[in-house]
């Protein structure tokens, strides 16, 4: 596979349930040509402690449960998405993202955009609690994220200070091992980690970006939207909105996220610690 084709991110954070008509074929070849593999998608809403979770090993566009789920739009205040372009595990169930466990009495979940080395090796380390099931660097980051921050879920839901404070002690430390782009929510808050990824021209560049967007009434970039893979359907009266991807998937202003910098986002807005 061409280091180019990478895999895509996308995040959707709303203050009121909204829905997303979501085309997956679209928006996998809007971050890479048309000719990268895409070796399996996945998409998960997030419905209070609990996820809602749709994934197949297989091509979006072979996919006749895309269909069903992208003509059956569910209202949500989180989703997230992945599209995989394999580089590390073999194309199965168990190495398709987003990836989900138990802590604390909620299903957390993740999903990585690129390539980290000696992870694996690091996760399989027996006196852990959580234990990858595929054989993917992502799945394997997942499993010592959550071993970083079960100690915090022990006893009763932790502040979001602690628990920022914790993720970004180990995205520094993973950084070193590759490129370590990622989304992860915890059903109250989603995490958006930026690093770097390498860009359709072989150059390198952001890892992911954001956009903010407050609608008064209903507004009239739908079409638009659907352009790019991704078509708001905004709900009745005002709403926040705030949209993560690897690369922009809507029309208007997005932003850039430094290397390193993260982003927390609740209800549709970004939130303070």
């Amino acid at each position: 596979m061409s280091s180019s084709f990478m895999c895509e991110l996308f995040c959707l954070s709303a203050r009121k349930p909204m829905r997303a008509s979501f085309s997956l074929r679209k928006f996998a070849g809007h971050g890479a040509p048309a000719t990268g593999n895409v070796d399996g998608w996945g998409v998960a809403f997030h419905e209070g402690n609990e996820v809602r979770l749709y994934k197949e090993p297989e091509p979006a566009g072979h996919s006749q449960w895309l269909d069903f789920i992208e003509r059956h739009t569910l209202p949500t205040r989180q989703l997230v998405s992945h599209i995989r372009r394999a580089t590390q595990g073999g194309n199965s169930l168990s190495n398709t993202q987003p990836f989900v466990r138990e802590l604390g009495g909620r299903t957390h979940l993740f999903a990585h955009n690129g390539d980290l080395k000696e992870v694996v090796a690091r996760a399989a380390y027996p006196a852990h609690r959580f234990h990858p099931v595929g054989q993917t660097d992502s799945e394997s980051a997942f499993c010592l994220l959550l071993e970083r921050l079960a100690p915090l879920w022990r006893d009763d839901v932790p502040p979001l200070g602690a628990r920022l404070e914790t993720i970004a002690a180990f995205a520094a430390a993973m950084r070193p091992l590759g490129t370590f782009n990622f989304l992860y929510s915890d059903g109250e808050f989603v995490f958006g980690h930026a690093h770097r990824r390498r860009q359709a021209d072989g150059t390198m560049g952001p890892g992911l970006w954001f956009r903010h967007r407050h609608r008064a009434e209903h507004g009239t970039h739908a079409a638009h939207e659907a352009e790019a893979g991704v078509a708001l359907h905004p709900a009745d009266g005002a709403q926040e909105l705030s949209l993560l991807a690897s690369v922009p998937v809507t029309a208007g202003p997005w932003r850039p996220l430094a290397e390193g910098e993260i982003v927390v986002l609740a209800g549709g807005e970004l939130q303070n610690p």
